[in-house]
């Protein structure tokens, strides 16, 4: 989506204040998976492939880390700090596996605002089902000017 002239930008950072959340609940699924395939052209057999996911110790094709990136990355232009902002680093773990059609919940909040370099410290976790964690990070994010 383009931005559109006169659409309002995301939180400026004199908007927003330390504890700041947001909840969000994603599910990947096969065209999801399939557009991300066709974009990168990563043919990994872990991600695509049963008989050699099977055996694997995930038993089955397992998502791709970046798509998950790409979920937090979403989660930060649509939402907090919202459009304009811009990921400037990140330090996220990957806990398990997260298989498709699973539904992770994503947690995103503000923990350090530092008004004089404008970039807000994001801590990250989500959890699928059972209440697994399945990555847990931090995000410095430049928001809007």
């Amino acid at each position: 989506m383009l931005l559109r002239k006169g659409m309002k930008l995301g939180k400026k950072i004199d908007e927003i204040i330390v504890g700041e959340k947001l909840l969000l609940n994603e599910k990947i699924e096969d065209k999801d998976l399939l557009l991300y395939l066709g974009l990168t052209n990563d043919n990994n057999p872990l991600y695509i492939q049963h008989d050699y996911a099977v055996g694997t110790p995930y038993k089955k094709p397992i998502i791709p880390a970046i798509m998950l990136n790409g979920i937090i990355t979403s989660a930060i232009s649509k939402h907090l700090p919202g459009p304009g902002s811009h990921i400037r680093e990140q330090n996220i773990l990957y806990l398990e596996p997260v298989y498709l059609n699973e539904t992770i919940q994503l947690l995103l909040e503000v923990q350090h605002i530092d008004l004089n370099q404008n970039i807000l410290e994001i801590y990250v976790n989500a959890f699928k089902e059972k209440n697994i964690q399945v990555l847990d990070g931090v995000l410095k994010v430049v928001p809007p000017y």
